[in-house]
């Protein structure tokens, strides 16, 4: 990350590691390629016979099971105020965490909860339309880019981390997850008279008690928030709602049990997290007020002063001259600008308020107070940008920052 931006600076650019710079624009995130491995050999690899690698199929139950129990600390992982404006956003994975295991995975799955034969996925050649070009066999895996966590061959994909977050807040967790469900395994068949007997029945188990977390369809739809709600799974939405995962108890005794952070240290990162995330939307709300008042004020005043001159030029020489365009214009403007001055004291008044008498409120402040009025004073200068003539407006318009060449 450091060094795209030092590589943009170089050509006299900018990196933007925003992960949602510009609306109706797609965000940017990144996409977390994660497996396990031991003495060189990834545990997560199906082989050319999955249902009968037994060693996989663990695995990869651990990992099911890891995922569905702890879905908001993953949600939590991945959770800033940049991402808020990413996921979601039907260009992302919806904040709603589930996995995609690919149509033969799927079976294998359905085989064993269902305790019927196993029948592998066909494998089947892709029509490419061009007969000149060799045969590809299709991936039954996942392509299916909605999906927030996905299996890909010999590995998953955990896709809800924004562009500007480091992936190691995110591999902490996964790690610690898996090694909790791995422990709990291993107790499990401690001492077991048979072994793959009890294996068998407890990855049957697993599975059964934790398929509520597979989906295999299109996130994007909002059909899926509500069978998501059915399912019981999470919907935290924000990342003032997701941060409240962070000092679960479970959690808690998760990291602490495994050594990786004491119940102090996860305090302290919360506290900072929420931090932050109030510093960051105070940071934009305060640059959108100096913005609206230095620059976009000024210039739809100076504006709206021209076409009122252009108005009264031409009535001067033809007073029964059909101005009304011109008149429905000004008007327009007038009555914008006066709903956009009141946004902006409101937001001036929000920042002022007291937040919450901890950190959390002050995260629900300023996420469902001071962020929803950022919204509406938003979607008024936008108005305001298209009545506008281009040459008045003080910032590059999307043609000047996607299509002009200079």
């Amino acid at each position: 990350m450091e060094k795209m931006r030092l590589l943009a600076s170089h050509y006299g650019l900018v990196c933007l590691q925003h992960e949602k710079p510009f609306e109706f624009i797609n965000g940017s995130g990144k996409h977390n390629n994660w497996s396990i491995a031991v003495g060189g050999k990834n545990l997560l690899d199906p082989g050319e016979n999955p249902m009968e690698n037994l060693r996989f199929l663990v695995f990869l139950t651990c990992v099911i099971e890891a995922v569905d129990e702890y879905q908001e600390l993953l949600r939590m992982s991945a959770a800033s105020a940049g991402n808020d404006h990413r996921l979601g956003a039907n260009e992302a994975p919806p904040a709603i965490v589930s996995m995609f295991l690919g149509d033969e995975l799927g079976a294998i799955v359905d085989a064993l909860v269902d305790d019927h034969d196993y029948t592998s996925a066909e494998r089947v050649s892709m029509d490419l339309g061009v007969d000149v070009l060799p045969n590809f066999i299709k991936d039954n895996t996942d392509r299916n880019r909605t999906s927030p966590f996905a299996f890909t061959g010999n590995k998953f994909e955990f896709r809800m981390l924004g562009s500007s977050q480091s992936v190691s807040g995110p591999n902490t967790a996964l790690n610690t997850i898996m090694a909790e469900e791995l422990s709990q395994f291993a107790d499990e068949l401690e001492g077991a008279e048979d072994f793959t007997t009890a294996l068998h029945a407890l990855v049957k188990k697993a599975l059964t008690d934790h398929q509520r977390i597979i989906f295999n369809g299109n996130g994007y739809e909002d059909a899926w928030v509500q069978e998501a709600e059915k399912r019981g799974l999470s919907n935290l939405t924000c990342t003032a709602d997701a941060l409240k995962a962070y000092l679960q108890p479970k959690h808690v005794e998760l990291f602490s049990k495994h050594r990786v952070f004491t119940e102090e240290e996860l305090t302290a990162r919360n506290e900072i997290h929420l931090e932050n995330y109030c510093e960051v939307i105070g940071i934009e709300a305060r640059t959108m007020i100096d913005m609206v008042k230095r620059d976009i004020f000024p210039a739809v005043s100076r504006f709206s002063g021209a076409t009122a001159s252009s108005v009264a030029a031409k009535k001067s020489v033809l007073a029964d001259l059909d101005c009304s365009d011109e008149e429905n214009l000004l008007k327009d403007l007038s009555r914008l600008t006066a709903r956009m001055m009141k946004e902006v004291r409101a937001l001036e008044d929000a920042l002022a308020a007291p937040k919450g008498k901890d950190a959390y409120e002050a995260a629900h402040y300023y996420r469902y107070t001071v962020f929803d009025i950022m919204g509406k004073l938003r979607a008024i200068v936008d108005e305001l940008e298209t009545m506008t003539a281009a040459e008045a407006w003080p910032y590059p318009s999307y043609t000047d920052l996607l299509f002009s060449v200079k």
